[in-house]
């Protein structure tokens, strides 16, 4: 059986191997989220249907599936925090539309396309409401308050890398902390929560939250590199956002970096007055200066360290299946 709101190119990707450790146990996760929509409002029915088919792989729960099963066994509290985790991605996916004024995502309209800001902004919210509820039914404080900080920091990131527009003297450092926060910590708590309800011990614990997070580095490093060097029929989504809303990404950064001093003023221009041209050359700049291939190795070195945090846990699928999921990270196309 299919999982009814993950695109086929997920197959294509590799992701059906990937997951068959979990492939029943998603499937109730998937479940879950489908018993969300059948109370409430007909429009917010609509909406998080349409909403749910934006996040696509599945990734996050996932790893909350998968982590646990590597640490031992698996409940259904483990199939609630991946729903939780899934309902808190999609959120911040439909809010990021918002911001990036994208009109695709996973050859879908956004939510803000098909209908309105105002309705995005309101879905985002209601998600996140959604997933609050669900977490509070559990009980547990530590998975309420790992809940919570992920959201805290996921925010601050995002409110960081807003304040940061425009600003090309962002050093690499100062990157990796944005993206450690609106990206790799709910992947951090994913693989946290995952080995917590399988009663995992606290260093076990500890070590699936760095896995988490270095695969999350390593991802959002690489949708920065195909947000300027990508394709949008394979992606299926709104490509050179990052560009247009003039965000200093690694490969920009890392560009800068190696400029000369002859060259770096136009780099600059072209940066800050978006248009075809200017997108054109850059790409070709990127690519002369290796900056592409830079942040690619910097991502694969994130995914080698994550891998070598496995090593805690005894050799099983789930194990492996982690460890396809870090490979898969870096070798995607969208």
């Amino acid at each position: 059986m299919s999982l009814p709101w993950v695109s086929t190119s997920s197959h294509n990707d590799g992701l059906a191997e990937i997951y068959a450790p979990v492939r029943s146990e998603l499937e109730q996760v998937e479940n879950l989220l489908r018993s969300y929509l059948v109370n409430g409002l007909p429009f917010a029915r609509r909406l998080m249907e349409h909403g749910l088919q934006l996040g696509g792989k599945r990734l996050r729960p996932a790893v909350v599936l998968l982590a646990g099963q590597a640490c031992g066994r698996l409940r259904p509290e483990h199939f609630l925090m991946g729903a939780v985790i899934e309902l808190i991605h999609t959120a911040t996916l439909v809010h990021d539309d918002v911001l990036d004024e994208a009109k695709h995502r996973r050859h879908l309209q956004t939510i803000n396309t098909r209908w309105d800001t105002e309705t995005s902004i309101l879905l985002g919210d209601y998600l996140f409401t959604i997933a609050i509820e669900l977490t509070a039914r559990l009980g547990d404080g530590f998975i309420s308050n790992r809940v919570s900080q992920a959201g805290r920091r996921l925010c601050e990131g995002e409110l960081r890398q807003v304040c940061e527009r425009g600003n090309f003297d962002l050093t690499e450092e100062d990157y990796l902390e944005i993206i450690e926060a609106k990206t790799a910590e709910l992947y951090a708590c994913s693989a946290e929560i995952g080995a917590y309800l399988a009663e995992a011990a606290e260093d076990i614990r500890h070590a699936l939250g760095r896995f988490g997070r270095k695969i999350g580095i390593a991802f959002q490093i690489i949708d920065d590199v195909l947000d300027i060097a990508g394709d949008e029929r394979v992606a299926g989504k709104s490509l050179g956002t990052d560009y247009l809303k003039q965000k200093a990404t690694l490969p920009v950064i890392r560009l800068l970096q190696v400029a000369s001093p002859e060259t770096r003023p136009a780099l600059l221009t072209w940066l800050r007055s978006p248009s075809v041209d200017n997108i054109a050359r850059l790409q070709d700049e990127l690519e002369r200066s290796q900056s592409l291939v830079y942040a690619r190795e910097k991502a694969r070195q994130f995914v080698q360290s994550a891998m070598e945090d496995l090593r805690v846990l005894p050799p099983s699928p789930a194990r492996e299946a982690l460890c396809a999921l870090a490979r898969f990270v870096v070798a995607r196309d969208r």
